[in-house]
């Protein structure tokens, strides 16, 4: 799995900067102004630091963005980047400022000189995903990630950030891995085992094999992934950091791939659909972050993994088959798969762990990309209490989402004549009718949010913390969400 760059915390020594390598950072404010380290910048390079923070290009920099003197006179270091950052700048535009070393880092050692930085989580928060690539299957030599050194005046204080940074970032890049991993290298055996493995972080983790989920009715599920070789699984991961009160539920959506079964897909783009396991990644990568930062919460995490193959004994369009809540549902495109697996395992964990909430996440629509695009994922919810406080803590994090609709007149669409429902409602508002097929096993008193990621999970070009690929939305909002409602 991919590690985030080494960072050590060190206490200002001024004498340091002249003979520092490789990168060297320090920050400006949005005036101009340098602090202590800037102006023993300025000294060493006879002046050239204040003369480029005067210029119109530095003046012309959004706070947070950074620009290089390159091959600065005086100093040891390549380049030193000047980040434009004021001491009151709010946490998006700190973590912003982190983000700018942190793409521009490569493969450089970088010795930050922040002083008496603010916001310093943050910072460095924004610093580690935005230095985030994924290697794995890339062959010759070995990589060496460059070092980051952050020098400030107060080491203990940034230590404590910078360990609380490192444990959403482990989290965040956990799940950029699981969406980058190829599907015949992720199956659903492997996935199962990346997430036991979460055991040793103190996390409880079950797998259910198919004659479990036989035993338990999952017929919906278990019908997807009838046509693999890959078998289907459910995986429930339980970290009980909380009192004895009920734990708040995730469920994910961990299609490994997704050729849309007897309903294929275009070979075009195909290829994309190693991601279609989208929020059972993300879903991983919260349980990762609340294990490493100990949460005072009690959540169980569950994740529907299955492989929608065309096959002799693939499920066809028309198939009905029973869900576990007992509804029938007649499949009228075995590429609608994703309810299917989602209705099972969200009628599973409230029947069994009886929930404070439930949100579950799946990339479960090109419609939703069509309405919103790659900058928002839809919400949809039965409860304002709990989709404004999601809605609020994914603002914080500059997690798009977006509202979207629920209603009874949608319902219609999914009427089957042979069954209890039909799978998909047709071209018109298709993520509403997905969201209003999963509502059906959503029980009355359960407050719940359904996420469609669709648009947000693998974006196709670079964000302000991820390249292009696997993005890790959802993590950071999630941690907030379950610090604020069940940790405060």
């Amino acid at each position: 799995m991919t590690d985030i760059s080494p960072v050590s915390v060190t206490e200002l020594s001024l004498d340091a900067i002249a003979e520092a390598t490789g990168r060297v950072v320090t920050i400006a404010g949005p005036d101009g102004k340098l602090d202590r380290t800037g102006r023993r910048i300025n000294r060493l390079t006879r002046g050239a630091l204040q003369r480029f923070v005067d210029a119109e290009n530095f003046e012309k920099l959004k706070e947070g963005e950074a620009a290089d003197l390159a091959f600065p006179a005086g100093m040891a270091a390549s380049a030193v980047q000047v980040v434009k950052l004021g001491k009151q700048a709010d946490a998006l535009t700190a973590r912003k400022a982190g983000a700018a070393i942190g793409q521009s880092k490569k493969l450089n050692d970088l010795n930050a000189f922040l002083g008496n930085i603010k916001r310093s989580e943050d910072f460095i928060l924004g610093a580690l995903l935005r230095d985030y690539a994924f290697h794995e299957h890339k062959t010759g030599d070995a990589v060496r990630d460059g070092d980051i050194t952050l020098h400030v005046t107060q080491p203990d204080e940034v230590k404590e950030a910078l360990t609380r940074a490192e444990s959403l970032a482990q989290g965040v890049f956990f799940t950029r891995d699981l969406v980058s991993q190829p599907s015949n290298v992720l199956t659903t055996t492997e996935f199962a085992a990346q997430l036991e493995a979460l055991g040793k972080l103190g996390v409880k983790v079950e797998v259910l094999d198919e004659p479990e989920l036989e035993k338990l009715g999952m017929r919906t599920l278990l019908g997807v992934g009838q046509g693999s070789r890959s078998p289907s699984k459910v995986v429930v991961m339980q970290w009980n950091g909380g009192g004895e009160e009920s734990p708040f539920a995730l469920v994910g959506k961990g299609v490994v791939f997704d050729t849309g079964g007897i309903s294929l897909k275009p070979a075009a783009g195909m290829e994309d659909m190693t991601m279609d396991m989208g929020g059972a990644g993300v879903v991983a990568g919260v349980m990762k972050a609340l294990a490493l930062r100990k949460a005072n919460a009690n959540v169980v995490a569950l994740v529907g993994l299955v492989e929608n193959m065309p096959d002799g004994n693939a499920q066809r369009p028309g198939d009905v088959v029973a869900s576990m809540k007992g509804d029938t549902v007649e499949v009228i495109n075995t590429d609608a798969e994703g309810r299917l697996v989602l209705c099972d395992v969200m009628w599973y964990a409230q029947d069994r762990f009886k929930p404070s909430g439930m949100v579950d996440l799946a990339t479960l629509t090109g419609a939703i990309i069509i309405g919103l695009g790659h900058d928002n994922a839809g919400a949809f919810s039965n409860n304002d209490e709990l989709c404004n406080a999601f809605l609020k803590a994914a603002k914080a994090e500059g997690e798009g989402a977006w509202r979207m609709p629920l209603g009874d007149s949608y319902d219609k669409l999914l009427k089957s004549d042979v069954a209890d429902m039909k799978n998909i409602g047709g071209r018109a508002a298709g993520s509403v009718t997905a969201a209003q097929f999963l509502k059906r096993f959503v029980k009355d008193d359960t407050p719940w949010i359904h996420l469609d990621i669709a648009g947000v999970a693998s974006t196709p070009k670079d964000t302000a913390m991820a390249p292009k690929g696997a993005s890790g939305w959802g993590v950071l909002a999630l941690n907030r969400l379950i610090a604020n409602r069940y940790e405060g």
